[in-house]
């Protein structure tokens, strides 16, 4: 049946009020979820913090588990695909990254065709402790079934879990063992807010 003069006009104001109703949700909610522009942060780089410098390595997805595969004795672009199930792109990108910040280097094993292995560089196999506390936070708090993996100390054949230790008394230390100072980078007062003397856990 057609719609009366009154009737069009009274339909067009309830579409008009639901447009309304909803940009004003939309606003709402864009304002609610508003993230300050820092937290969007893509980069690290421009932090004076070694923490941020090393996330700046190791913080992309994928990235920790190549580095953990390469300690592992992983070298081909193939195995690392196989392995980690990741997708060629990715992992191709992943690894120019790497490279890039010279964690890896590339080092060819074909010539036709064109064939490399990814090698740890001194910078990479500096990640080892990186990786292994990692790992050993993961075994202690989300391995219901057990560390997938263990590490045996081929010195003495025995099974192992790396410990910090003191590099001027060698004795074991936590974070309760140290108290934090400033540094000749401390430009950001990283330490200021702590009272000398105190532990960082105290």
């Amino acid at each position: 049946m057609a719609m009366g003069g009154a009737g069009r006009r009274g339909e067009l104001l309830r579409l008009v009020g639901s447009v309304t109703e909803r940009a004003l949700y939309s606003i709402e909610f864009d304002d609610a979820t508003h993230y300050h522009e820092r937290v969007e942060r893509k980069s690290f780089s421009g932090m004076h913090c070694s923490v941020a410098q090393c996330l700046e390595v190791v913080g992309e997805w994928w990235t920790p588990l190549i580095i953990r595969d390469a300690f592992f004795g992983v070298t081909r672009f193939d195995e690392f695909q196989q392995r980690l199930g990741i997708s060629r792109s990715v992992l191709n990108q992943r690894l120019a990254r790497l490279i890039e910040l010279g964690v890896l280097t590339k080092v060819p094993y074909s010539q036709h065709p064109p064939r490399f292995d990814y090698r740890l560089t001194e910078k990479g196999r500096d990640l080892w402790p990186v990786i292994t506390a990692m790992r050993q936070w993961g075994d202690k708090h989300a391995a219901p079934d057990g560390p997938p993996v263990r590490l045996i100390h081929r010195r003495c054949g025995r099974l192992c879990d790396a410990r910090l230790v003191c590099s001027a008394c060698g004795e074991p230390i936590g974070a309760r063992d140290v108290e934090a100072i400033p540094g000749p980078g401390d430009v950001q007062q990283l330490a200021a807010p702590r009272a000398a003397g105190r532990a960082l856990l105290g």
